[in-house]
């Protein structure tokens, strides 16, 4: 036998107090997101939800989930913690209006080596942002703390979401049909794809990020590289409800190339004309030496959705979601064929010498 003091679950570094206190810290934040069907109450084992409180009547349940990626690590360098909850719910929540979900509840996992409640609690502050944006609730979430598993500072985030759609009025890409035009919308920026290779050729020209942004004198590089993923929510919905949007095709990692063919029955192709790239995208090519159908699979390129509409409600979609304060055009349209997308890009555009194509068959 020893005189050892016994250990305790604060010795090896998990400290169950900073965890209830950040419990009690964020539970304002939570019931800010209350809506019909949740009350947003953080504590119990699990959260509920009644559809019908939220107005549905046979709906069909969709979930999604996903993380930040390696912004996440921009963040943590640059200790900047207030936008990648915005990040977080963004990519859950666009992944369910795109098969015409309305975003219900949320909930999160934040995981670190050592809880600093002050980090978590301005991570999750945005958490709950980004629900607001959706209207959806923050219904529940887990913090793990596991020592020995981050670095000093270090953490990870994942997010999960639960939409409905009332049942037939799902987007399944099935009202899609030759002759039916594409309208792009504007990304906010990178949103939360491609930051290992922004990473790189922000680390290769050993840029500042703290210094004003080389393409944009009106911010630093950390806050354009920063700026949180566009949620687009409450500008869709409505269209979608009216029938006006035929699909829809949230484009993350894989660009045009890889995300519209997902949306498309056989027997419809895309050609999407590029449109040009916004000034951060376009510094991103510049300094890495990025060719163009690598852009066009590794980032947005300025374009966050691409909705399929008939050519008759063009004219009156644009104007809707103008008035939602989204920037949105005709994009490309379309066409009979196997189904895939093709990308054409003007002469000289994004820095090479000639019109370029690029095209993937799904």
């Amino acid at each position: 036998m020893t005189n050892k003091r016994p250990l305790t679950y604060a010795d090896a570094g998990v400290d169950i107090a900073a965890g209830n206190a950040l419990v009690r810290m964020i539970a304002p934040l939570a019931r800010a997101t209350a809506r019909p069907g949740a009350s947003a109450e953080l504590g119990g084992f699990g959260g509920f939800f009644d559809p019908k409180a939220a107005g549905y009547k046979d709906p069909l349940l969709v979930a999604a989930n996903d993380g930040v990626g390696t912004k996440l690590k921009l963040a943590i360098d640059t200790g900047r913690h207030d936008t990648v909850g915005i990040d977080l719910v963004a990519m859950c929540v666009n992944d369910l209006i795109v098969q015409g979900a309305e975003p219900l509840f949320f909930l999160d996992y934040f995981s670190t080596g050592k809880l600093e409640n002050g980090v978590a609690a301005r991570v999750v502050a945005g958490i709950a942002d980004g629900c607001l944006q959706a209207g959806c609730a923050l219904i529940g979430g887990e913090t793990a703390e596991m020592p020995g598993m981050y670095g000093p500072g270090d953490y990870d985030l994942a997010g999960f979401a639960v939409g409905a759609v009332e049942r037939g009025e799902q987007l399944t890409g099935a009202g899609v049909a030759p002759g039916q035009m594409l309208i792009g919308v504007a990304s906010s920026g990178a949103h939360s794809n491609g930051y290992s290779l922004v990473r790189r050729i922000v680390a290769d020209v050993m840029a500042d990020l703290a210094a004003t942004a080389p393409f944009d004198a009106s911010r630093s590089l950390a806050d354009a590289l920063l700026m949180p993923t566009r949620i687009y929510v409450k500008s869709l919905l409505p269209l979608i409800r009216a029938g006006q949007i035929k699909a829809l095709a949230h484009i993350t990692g894989g660009g045009f190339l890889e995300n519209i063919p997902r949306v498309l029955p056989d027997g419809c192709r895309a050609l999407v004309a590029a449109p040009g790239l916004p000034p951060l995208f376009d510094w991103l090519r510049s300094q890495g030496g990025v060719a163009a159908a690598e852009m066009a699979r590794t980032f947005n390129c300025g374009t966050g959705m691409v909705l399929a509409v008939d050519r008759g409600d063009c004219d009156s979609v644009i104007a809707a979601l103008a008035a939602a304060g989204e920037t949105a055009g005709v994009i490309g349209e379309i066409i009979a064929g196997t189904r895939g997308c093709d990308v054409h890009g003007a002469p000289g555009q994004w820095g090479e010498a000639a019109a370029w194509t690029a095209s993937h068959d799904g």
